[in-house]
């Protein structure tokens, strides 16, 4: 299926790293066919067209899929929750039971402090990235086909191939890094971690600025790291999808296979990392 219409091999991997936006195309732009707007409008972006929305345009896959794949990870573990038995468990109770103590051990690990938040915060980092990671390995074409038959010219369907996930949910461990500082240590000691190391207090503008620095990277190595990979696989999954067909079978399938393996590593130093910032954060320096 790579020769999709009459797209050229750039034409068709444009297609495929193209996200359906929502958003306000402002006065003058020029829409896909060639018109140009004389009034702004919210509308459903085309191609090119999303990068003149500006800041509050939305993905609108991104967030199907995500979601989707959020309250999928919710009815399975909640339907696990409701059969569990105290007998010989079935397997969807093994299943989820190895996952959470996978979790449980890695915690345990990592984080010295008591904070009841940590471990659910934990599975749900790991599970719901997991799932979202999961779906690089669906073959390309099939779901974005049937959306184009329906009418949806453009469908990314790995919300981690996104930035604006990866990073959203990045940010979101970084404010919870912050509100726990501030609650566990107390705003003096929190200020003064940022203030008085490591070179003590005649050098408190130098040291802020270490540590802030430091602590901004934490959330953009989270989301660029897990970002970055997934998008590198995506496009070495659409560049097989280039090749004959005699090809693609010879090349994807163990691509996939070991590609199971990145999946997977990403959603667990994704979710490693986090539980660390987070005891760093109850612990005082």
């Amino acid at each position: 299926m790579a020769a999709e219409g009459a797209l050229t091999s750039s034409g068709y991997i444009k297609h495929h790293l193209t996200n359906l936006t929502f958003g306000q195309l402002p006065e003058g732009a020029v829409r896909y066919d060639g018109s140009v707007l004389q009034n702004s409008t919210w509308t459903i972006a085309h191609g090119d067209e999303a990068s003149a929305m500006g800041f509050w345009a939305i993905n609108l896959d991104t967030m199907l899929f995500s979601v989707g794949l959020g309250l999928l990870f919710i009815w399975v573990f909640r339907k696990a929750a409701a059969k569990a038995t105290s007998g010989v468990p079935g397997s969807l109770q093994n299943f989820v039971e190895v996952i959470i103590g996978f979790v449980d051990e890695n915690v345990k690990a990592s984080f010295n402090s008591r904070n009841a938040v940590v471990a659910p915060l934990a599975l749900t980092i790991f599970v719901w990235i997991w799932l979202m990671n999961f779906m690089d390995l669906i073959p390309i074409d099939w779901i974005p086909y049937i959306a184009t038959q329906l009418g949806v010219p453009y469908l990314k369907i790995v919300p981690t191939t996104d930035v604006n996930a990866t990073m959203g949910m990045a940010f979101s461990v970084f404010a919870l890094i912050i509100y726990y500082s501030l609650k566990i240590k107390g705003p003096k000691e929190f200020i003064g971690e940022l203030t008085l190391q490591p070179l003590g207090k005649w050098m408190i503008p130098f040291n802020f600025f270490l540590e802030v620095v430091g602590m901004l990277a934490k959330p953009v190595s989270l989301g660029l790291r897990l970002f970055g990979n997934m998008y590198a696989g995506e496009m070495i999954f659409i560049l097989i999808a280039l090749l004959p067909f005699w090809a693609q079978w010879m090349l994807s399938v163990p691509w996939a296979i070991f590609h199971i393996l990145i999946i997977t590593l990403q959603a667990f130093i994704f979710m490693v990392l986090t539980v660390v910032y987070l005891s760093m954060a109850h612990e005082s320096h």
